[in-house]
C-alpha cells in the first residue's frame, strides 16, 4: 500500500511533505521552531496551508488509537489538541518502512511549561500551572476518561486573564470509560504527583526553579486542589429544608469554578427536615459558553469572566439594565472591546491573544488609575500599555527560538 492520509480532507498540502524522509532527518527549511516539551517520540512543527501542525513519529497501531481519543474528548468538550490525520504507508527511497505519523493542530498562544519561565520557575506561577493541570484532570474524569500519563510534560498550557488553562496534548495512554471507579482516579493522581515532583527535580538540578518552591509539597498540592475540587463538584450537601441560599450559593461556587450544573439531585431525609443537595450532571465553561453566545468570542474561562465583568460594569454605568443583553453586548464590542483591538499595532498582534491582551490593559488601567487618584479612561490606558508592557513581551502566538535550542 502506498502512502495513506486518513483524517480531515481539509489539510491535503500534508501529503507534499518529505513523509519519505524519517522525521527527524527533515531539512531545517521545511521546519518551524516551537517550545516543545519532553517526548519519548521524535516531535516536529511544520507550516501548512498557513496552519502550523505537530507531526509526531509513533506505531500505527498507537497512532490510530490516539487520533480516536482526541477526537473523543473534542466531542466531550475536554481542553485537548485538535487531532488533524494519520499518515501511514510511508517508505524510504530504499524502501524501509518507516513509522505512522499523527498529526495535530498546533494550539496557538500555547506554551509546554519549560518556557513559562525566563531566568526561574517562580512559586506563584508554578501554582497556577498546578491549579490548570488539576482542572484539567478532574475534567477528564467527569467525562469518565482516564488519562494514565498525568505530568506537565504531556500538558500545554495557556495564558487565562492571569491564570493558566491546560490542555492535553499527549493521549497515548488515554482511555475512555463510561465512568472512572475511585481507583481509577487515584491512580492518575499518584501518577500525576510523581511526574510533577520529578519533572520539578529536574528544573531543579538545572538551577531553573526558584529556591523556595519544594518539588515534593507542590506535588501534593495538586493532589489537594483536585481533591478540593472533585467534592465541589460531587459531594453531597445536606441542608435543612427551606435554606435555598445554600444551594443558590453551591451553585454560585461551581459556576466560580467554571462549571455549570444542568441538573440537581435532592433526596429528603427520613426525617423530614433535611434534603441532599448533589450536583447530577455538571459541565465545564460556564462563562466561556456566555462569551461566545453573547460576544461572538472563542475564549479562555477566566478571560470570559473578566470580559463579561467588563460588560456588567458597562451596563450598570449606562443605565441599561432594562435593555436586551444582547443589545447591550453589542454595543460593548463596539464601543469598548474593538477600539481596544484597533489600539494594538499590527506587529504587536502575535505577543498575547486578543482577550489577554484586553485583560491585562484592565489590569494596566486600574494601577495607573489608583496611581493617579482618578480615572485615566480605557484608551489613554490602552496606549501606556502598548508602550510600556507589550512592546516587551515575546510572541506568543508562534515562540520561534533556534532548533538547537530547543
Amino acid at each position: 500500500m502506498g502512502l495513506h492520509l486518513l483524517g480531515e480532507p481539509s489539510h491535503p498540502s500534508l501529503l507534499d511533505l518529505p513523509w519519505s524522509t524519517p522525521l527527524e532527518d527533515w531539512p531545517p527549511s521545511q521546519l518551524i521552531g516551537l517550545p516543545r516539551g519532553i517526548s519519548r517520540h521524535v516531535v516536529r512543527f511544520v507550516r501548512v496551508d498557513d496552519t502550523v501542525m505537530a507531526i509526531k513519529e509513533i506505531g500505527e497501531w498507537a497512532a490510530k488509537r490516539e487520533y480516536e481519543v482526541l477526537r473523543a474528548l473534542a466531542r466531550a468538550g475536554v481542553p485537548a489538541v485538535h487531532p488533524v490525520g494519520i499518515v501511514n504507508g510511508r517508505q524510504a527511497a530504499d524502501g524501509t518502512r518507516l513509522e505512522t505519523a499523527l498529526v495535530t493542530q498546533h494550539l496557538e498562544f500555547s506554551l509546554p511549561y519549560r518556557a513559562l519561565f525566563s531566568q526561574t520557575l517562580r512559586p506563584t506561577t508554578a501554582t497556577r500551572l498546578i491549579d490548570a493541570l488539576a482542572v484539567l484532570l478532574v475534567r477528564l474524569h467527569l467525562a469518565g476518561f482516564w488519562w494514565g500519563d498525568c505530568s506537565l510534560s504531556n500538558t500545554l498550557f495557556r495564558r487565562d486573564a492571569g491564570s493558566f488553562s491546560a490542555y492535553l496534548v499527549d493521549g497515548e495512554t488515554t482511555e475512555q470509560h463510561p465512568s472512572l471507579t475511585d481507583g481509577q482516579r487515584a491512580h492518575d493522581l499518584q501518577q500525576g504527583r510523581t511526574s510533577i515532583i520529578g519533572e520539578l527535580m529536574d528544573l531543579q538540578a538545572g538551577e531553573l526553579l526558584d529556591s523556595e518552591l519544594d518539588p515534593i509539597a507542590t506535588g501534593d498540592t495538586m493532589l489537594a486542589r483536585y481533591t478540593e475540587l472533585w467534592a465541589a463538584l460531587t459531594g453531597r450537601q445536606t441542608v435543612t429544608v427551606g435554606e435555598r441560599y445554600k444551594v443558590d450559593s453551591r451553585i454560585r461556587t461551581l459556576n466560580d469554578l467554571g462549571f455549570d450544573v444542568a441538573e440537581l439531585e435532592v433526596i429528603r431525609d427520613h426525617d423530614g427536615v433535611h434534603v441532599q443537595v448533589q450536583p447530577k450532571v455538571v459541565d465545564a465553561g460556564h462563562h466561556a459558553r456566555r462569551a461566545m453566545r453573547l460576544l461572538g468570542l472563542d475564549v479562555e474561562e477566566n478571560q470570559a469572566r473578566r470580559l463579561l465583568n467588563d460588560l456588567d460594569s458597562f451596563r450598570a454605568a449606562t443605565n441599561r439594565q432594562q435593555d436586551s443583553e444582547d443589545l447591550v453586548a453589542a454595543d460593548w464590542m463596539a464601543q469598548v472591546f474593538r477600539p481596544v483591538m484597533k489600539k494594538i499595532p499590527r506587529e504587536l498582534r502575535g505577543r498575547l491573544e486578543p482577550a489577554e491582551v484586553f485583560h491585562e490593559v484592565l489590569e494596566h488601567r486600574w494601577f495607573l488609575s489608583e496611581a493617579a487618584g482618578r480615572d485615566i479612561g480605557l484608551l489613554p490606558a490602552t496606549h501606556s500599555y502598548v508602550e510600556q508592557v507589550l512592546r516587551h513581551k515575546p510572541e506568543e502566538r508562534s515562540v520561534l527560538a533556534p532548533l538547537d535550542a530547543l
